[in-house]
């Protein structure tokens, strides 16, 4: 496996103010192909940042960026957008979907953009795609339709409709009941054996410890990273105090 992302030396500063405020500081960072990592940290530790910038939603002040060994940092919006669409799929805390579509309609979305396959061969994919996660009868149901779990496999779904490389998922069950939390992790635990490479957000301990990596945060700087090499899944119990030791740390 190579690294599939790989940033070095990154910062993102903002002007607060006549005072520079550094969301990230210094950061340097590389994912494998097919890892499963967890960024967490408190609120202003500079996670969601580097989730940004990882999926090429916002650039570094200063840094190196190289995305499937292509430097990323420095290119233009529409660049950018171009990278997304080929390389990236992305889960959000709250699904984002077109609310007077259907299922198949918001999963076939992607290709639209990219026009890649021929509207058969899209439609196609994107039933293969729900059937995957579960909702290959709900194909025609919009989204308020649907519960939150089954609309978060739809926008996971699709995530996946341009086959990326890379999944970013930022707080991906912060608007579901547990019942539903631990169905999207289990779906994300069998995509990552199939491979694909996930890059999660999370405040929470107990999702987290569906991930095979967990790196934590703190005022922009990576205070502690360990790698789950057997993969087995760490109890909640076990990130708790990886997460406070790690947030203890001088």
């Amino acid at each position: 496996m190579g690294h599939l992302i790989e940033i070095r030396e990154m910062y993102k500063i903002y002007a607060i103010g006549d005072e520079p405020v550094h969301a990230l500081d210094g950061v340097s960072l590389s994912v494998d192909d097919g890892e499963f990592v967890a960024i967490m940290g408190s609120s202003g530790s500079g996670k969601s940042t580097m989730l940004n910038i990882l999926g090429c939603l916002d650039t570094p002040t200063r840094g190196s960026y190289l995305l499937d060994g292509t430097e990323v940092a420095k290119r233009s919006a529409a660049e950018l957008a171009h990278i997304r669409n080929r390389k990236l799929g992305f889960v959000f805390q709250n699904f984002n979907l077109l609310p007077r579509t259907s299922a198949l309609e918001n999963v076939e979305l992607p290709d639209l953009y990219m026009g890649r396959l021929s509207p058969r061969e899209r439609r196609r994919r994107a039933l293969e795609l729900l059937g995957r996660v579960g909702l290959g009868g709900r194909h025609s149901h919009t989204p308020a339709q649907l519960s939150g779990g089954q609309q978060q496999r739809v926008a996971i779904a699709r995530a996946l409709m341009n086959n990326p490389p890379v999944l970013f998922a930022d707080e991906p069950t912060g608007n579901l009941d547990t019942k539903s939390s631990v169905e999207i992790m289990n779906l994300f635990t069998e995509l990552s054996a199939e491979g694909i490479t996930i890059v999660m957000v999370t405040h929470e301990d107990d999702i987290a410890a569906y991930a095979k990596r967990h790196i934590v945060m703190r005022d922009g700087r990576i205070m502690r990273d360990d790698k789950n090499d057997g993969g087995a899944k760490k109890t909640t119990e076990e990130v708790s105090r990886f997460v406070k030791e790690a947030l203890e740390r001088k």
